[in-house]
C-alpha cells in the first residue's frame, strides 16, 4: 500500500507550527482583555500606570495643541469674516455721511463730509489686515495636516504597543499565579510569555521615546509659529490705527475753533394711563442725521 510517509521532522514541524498559532490566539486575547479594560475605564496597576505618567502628560500636552490649533483655524476664519463685515458697514457710513454733507452748506456739512471721507479711507485700511491673517491660517492649517497628523500617526502606534506590552503583562500574572517550578512545560511557558513581554517592552519603548521627543519638538514648532505669523500680524495692525490716527487727529485740528452747538427735542410719550411724560434729549451736530431718519421711519 503506497502512501505519504510521515517522517519525524514532519511531526516536530507540525507541534511547532500548532504551538505558534496557539501562543498568537492567546496573544491577541490578553491583547483584546486589555483593550477591553482601557475601553470600559477599569482600574488598571497602579504601578503599570505610573510608570507611563510622562507619557500620559505628553499625550494629553498633544491633545491640546490638537484641539486649541482647530479652534484657532475656526477663530482666524470667523475673524476674517467679522473684518469684512465691519469695513463694509464702516464704508456704508462714510458713504452716508459724505451724501448728506453736500446737501448740508453749514459747518456740519463740511465736518460730515470729512468724517466720511475718513471712515471710507479706514475701511479701505481696514481690508489690510486681511492679507496677514490669510497668511496665518495657511500656516496654522499647513501645521496641523502635517506636523500634527504626523504626530498622531506616531501615537496610534504607540497605543497600540503600550496595549500589546499591557496585555503581555496580563499574560505573564495569570502564568506566574499558576507557576509551578518542579514542572519544566510551565516553566517553558512562562519563559516564553516573559519574552513577549521583554519584545513588546522593547517596541513600546521606542514608540514612546518617539512620541515624547515629536511632542515636544510639535509644541517648540507652534510657538515659533505663533511668535512668527502674530508679529507680522501686529506690524500691519499698528500700521493701519498709526494710519488711520494720524487721519482721525488732521480731521479734529482742522475743526478746532469751530463754535459748537446743541439741538434739545421734546418727545411725548403716552402711557396707558394718558399720562403724558416729557424727555429732554441733548444731540451733537453729527447726530442731526439720526434725529431726521428716526422722525422719517416714525412718519
Amino acid at each position: 500500500m503506497s502512501g505519504h510517509k510521515c517522517y519525524p521532522w514532519d511531526l516536530q514541524d507540525r507541534y511547532t507550527q500548532d504551538k505558534s498559532v496557539v501562543n498568537k490566539m492567546q496573544q491577541k486575547y490578553w491583547e483584546t482583555k486589555q483593550a477591553f479594560i482601557k475601553a470600559t475605564g477599569k482600574k488598571e496597576d497602579e504601578h503599570v500606570v505610573a510608570s507611563d505618567a510622562d507619557l500620559d502628560a505628553k499625550l494629553e500636552l498633544f491633545h491640546s495643541i490638537q484641539r486649541t490649533c482647530l479652534d484657532l483655524s475656526k477663530a482666524i476664519v470667523l475673524y476674517q469674516k467679522r473684518i469684512c463685515f465691519l469695513s463694509q458697514e464702516e464704508n456704508e457710513l462714510g458713504k452716508f455721511l459724505r451724501s448728506q454733507g453736500f446737501q448740508d452748506k453749514t459747518r456740519a456739512g463740511k465736518m460730515m463730509q470729512a468724517t466720511g471721507k475718513a471712515l471710507c479711507f479706514s475701511s479701505q485700511q481696514r481690508l489690510a489686515l486681511r492679507n496677514p491673517l490669510c497668511r496665518f491660517h495657511q500656516e496654522v492649517e499647513t501645521f496641523r495636516h502635517r506636523a500634527i497628523s504626523d504626530t498622531w500617526l506616531t501615537v496610534n502606534r504607540m497605543e497600540q504597543c503600550r496595549t500589546e506590552y499591557r496585555g503581555a503583562l496580563l499574560w505573564m500574572k495569570d502564568v506566574s499565579q499558576e507557576l509551578d517550578p518542579d514542572l519544566y512545560k510551565q516553566m517553558e511557558k512562562f519563559r516564553k510569555v516573559q519574552t513577549q513581554v521583554r519584545l513588546a517592552k522593547k517596541s513600546f519603548d521606542k514608540l514612546k521615546m518617539d512620541v515624547c521627543q515629536k511632542v515636544d519638538l510639535l509644541g517648540a514648532s507652534r510657538c515659533n509659529l505663533l511668535s512668527h505669523m502674530l508679529a507680522t500680524y501686529q506690524t500691519t495692525l499698528l500700521h493701519f490705527w498709526e494710519k488711520t490716527s494720524h487721519t482721525m487727529a488732521a480731521i479734529h485740528e482742522s475743526f478746532k475753533g469751530y463754535q459748537p452747538y446743541e439741538f434739545t427735542t421734546l418727545k411725548w410719550l403716552f402711557s396707558g394711563k394718558s399720562k403724558i411724560l416729557f424727555v429732554s434729549v441733548v444731540f451733537s451736530p453729527l447726530t442731526i442725521l439720526w434725529v431726521e431718519l428716526d422722525v422719517f421711519l416714525e412718519k
